[in-house]
């Protein structure tokens, strides 16, 4: 296509002024009898025109191709039995097709699983703002219309949306969900897990709203039953009274003909702790480092600290009674035995082995740590002596 095109440099303010001074310049000499006053009037009309920067445009123009984006879900859903090969036939033939189409492009988006679920809505709108909504044919979808945010996909698109379902008519699912759940509580305090159990699909009428067991096992303990109605929302209360990570299994019970039953059961994590941290320090002998540890574990008022510090070895004998070196006699039974599960955190800080602690208050602590117990080591050169 060829068009006259006008492009003034300095702008048309001074191309109109230029017309204007050469339409009175001939008027003027016109008025006055002047030969050749057409000819000077069409000179200044000629430099007013170049002011104005003609140019000759000659364009070619090219039609683009349309698009067309299919949406391929590949979240875990669409791998139960069937469905992928469902998918791939679905997607080979769209392909097929829309290469037929004349001025026709394909933009192929797979959708994958996310932390959240299966994100239908968010893959639709980032697939459409990619394109330029002008040449924007359609969007069609293979999915099995599992979606986890549905309220994202646009109700404005600007082209159509269509929807491939997988599957098979008459299917359906139970799926246990946990709406919420603390990551740690107090021990010795109550918690509550909130969950639902979710009925999809064409639920068979002998099983739609029927109540289901629920089992809940905490810490591997014998699990308990809780008959629950799908749809409904339910808040277990749970104690803790393991310290540490208290593992929590559920499950419901699976229905006749439904599509899978790995979605039945959930596991949860809950970190127990106490509201005060409890720490035992038995320094083995007098140091700089003591003041330290007290400093440091003082400093917290979240921390109750009981310390022991060993004056004197047992194979020095001086002479001095033992009632004379200590204000209180070490309660080593009390500590060890009667009351070591009390602590959270136990620190021995250059401490030798020198018959002070006998081997069944040795056995006790790897009891305390094998429940959940912590157990420091604070040495220097006595590491590497047989009193380690």
């Amino acid at each position: 296509m060829t068009a006259l095109a006008f492009d003034p440099l300095l702008g048309w303010a001074p191309v109109w002024a230029a017309l204007a001074v050469a339409a009175l310049a001939g008027a003027v000499a016109y008025w006055a009898g002047l030969r050749g006053w057409a000819f000077r009037a069409l000179g200044a009309a000629a430099l007013a025109l170049a002011l104005a920067g003609p140019a000759v445009e000659r364009s070619t123009a090219h039609a683009l191709d349309d698009i067309v984006i299919v949406l391929d879900d590949r979240t875990a859903s669409q791998s139960l039995p069937g469905r992928e090969a469902q998918t791939d036939a679905a997607i080979a033939a769209l392909e097929d097709q829309i290469a037929a189409l004349p001025g026709t492009a394909l933009r192929r988006v797979t959708l994958d699983d996310a932390p959240e679920g299966s994100l239908l809505g968010r893959a639709i709108t980032n697939a459409v703002r990619a394109e330029p909504d002008s040449r924007l044919a359609g969007v069609i979808a293979v999915t099995d219309g599992l979606a986890a945010d549905p309220a994202a996909i646009p109700a404005d698109l600007p082209a159509p949306l269509h929807v491939l379902l997988t599957g098979a008519p008459g299917e359906w699912d139970r799926r246990l969900i946990i709406d919420e759940a603390p990551a740690f509580g107090l021990i010795g305090q109550e918690v509550t897990i909130a969950l639902r159990i979710e009925d999809s699909g064409a639920v068979p009428d002998h099983i739609a709203g029927r109540p289901v067991a629920l089992q809940i096992a905490l810490d591997g303990a014998p699990p308990r039953e809780v008959i629950a109605v799908p749809g409904a929302r339910y808040e277990v209360p749970l104690t803790l009274e393991q310290p540490g990570a208290n593992v929590l299994m559920l499950s419901v019970e699976a229905g006749e003909g439904e599509l899978t039953t790995l979605n039945n059961t959930a596991a949860l994590s809950i970190n127990a702790v106490r509201d005060r941290l409890r720490v035992l320090l038995v320094s083995g002998e007098p140091n700089p480092g003591a003041r330290s540890w007290r400093n440091l574990l003082k400093s917290d008022p979240g921390v109750d600290l009981i310390h022991f510090t060993i004056l004197r070895p047992m194979e020095k004998a001086d002479g001095v009674p033992v009632e004379e070196m200590s204000l209180i006699p070490f309660p080593t039974h009390d500590l060890f035995i009667e009351r070591i599960e009390d602590f959270d955190l136990i620190v021995f800080d250059r401490y030798r082995v020198r018959g002070i602690l006998l081997p069944e208050y040795f056995a006790a602590i790897r009891r305390y740590v094998e429940n959940g117990g912590a157990v420091l080591v604070s040495a220097g050169p006595e590491i590497s002596t047989v009193e380690s």
